[in-house]
């Protein structure tokens, strides 16, 4: 039996758009084979859910270490780990600077890596940071530090979605199908769970809102989400606050499953809100929409809409829904 190990850690988000449909895909195309998850925290929960018989492994939330050096030993120890199992395949999808160091140091060890890893081997990295010579730019923009085995992975760096192709599901099927050449994919990214019943009990009977404040980038944090769900109240709905990051991934998909709409700044909450096949609503600040395809969005503005603003655009939304 051949063994696959697919590499996806950064974040719920990436997890569920890219992560879990990539999973799936190649569960089809190769269906005898064992197929292996390395991923991170919280995401590490959303590939349970989506093919609970995958072995899935990685570190926990805390024991990625935010010190360069410890980094490094760490996922110097993962490799390890990686080498024991002897892999017929190793499929980096991750963007990350520690993934994709990560995959060089397999790849120069003479692992079957495919995929993204870094453009520098371990040696150099190690000697330029011993020297520093190390570019801040370099480790922390990932068209500087990536080389990648998908030969069309540069599209990933360009204003794609102002282009003539601009997938349904946003910049995770374009990623897949663009940039890592997964054709024919059939983005299944859907996660099932039961309802949270309690909060549809709390509701009563009312349609229920949930705004969530965090984005996968925090200074494109929403700042107005507590005053936005104060407004949505006054005005007859039900609407509660949603923690993604924070609360468990399960107990976020239940509420997320019941809830008639999800307005969130780019992050989690859009990513498995539409994993439940709850209607999406962007607070787009400066993301064009059309990188993440919600069902609807606000228009982009350098300055957060305010929320009577938005809760007004609710309303509507939800009256022309009833």
């Amino acid at each position: 039996m051949s063994k696959i190990l697919l590499i996806q850690m950064s974040g719920l988000t990436e997890s569920v758009a890219i992560g879990v449909p990539a999973l799936r895909y190649l569960k089809q195309q190769h269906p005898d084979a064992q197929i292996d998850v390395l991923s991170y925290a919280k995401g590490k929960d959303v590939f349970r859910l989506a093919e609970p018989f995958c072995h899935v492994f990685g570190p926990e939330e805390g024991q990625w270490p935010d010190d360069f050096i410890a980094g490094l030993e760490a996922f110097l120890g993962l490799a390890e780990v990686i080498v024991g199992q002897q892999y017929s395949r190793i499929i980096n999808l991750d963007l990350g600077f520690l993934p994709c160091f990560l995959a060089r140091f397999l790849k120069d060890a003479g692992e079957p890596v495919e995929g993204n890893f870094l453009s520098i081997s371990v040696d150099e990295l190690i000697t330029q940071f011993s020297k520093q010579t190390l570019s801040a730019d370099y480790v922390n923009d990932s068209s500087a530090y990536i080389a990648s085995g998908f030969a069309a992975m540069p599209r990933w760096f360009s204003p794609w979605w102002e282009g003539t192709f601009v997938p349904d599901h946003g910049f995770g099927e374009f990623y897949l199908r663009s940039c890592c050449g997964f054709e024919p994919i059939d983005m299944q990214l859907n996660l099932q769970v039961a309802a949270d019943e309690t909060l549809r009990a709390r509701a009563k009977g009312n349609k229920i809102i949930l705004v969530c404040q965090q984005a996968s980038i925090p200074v494109h944090s929403y700042p107005y989400a507590q005053q936005l769900v104060d407004l949505l109240n006054q005005a007859g709905w039900h609407a509660e606050l949603i923690e993604p990051e924070v609360q468990d991934v399960a107990d976020s998909l239940a509420q997320l499953k019941v809830a008639d709409l999800v307005v969130a700044p780019k992050g989690s909450a859009l990513a498995l809100g539409s994993a439940v096949g709850t209607t999406t609503l962007l607070i787009s600040g400066q993301t064009d929409p059309r990188s993440i395809m919600p069902d609807f969005a606000t228009d982009p503005d350098d300055s957060p809409v305010s929320a009577q603003t938005l809760a007004d655009d609710i309303q509507a939304l939800l009256g022309g829904m009833s």
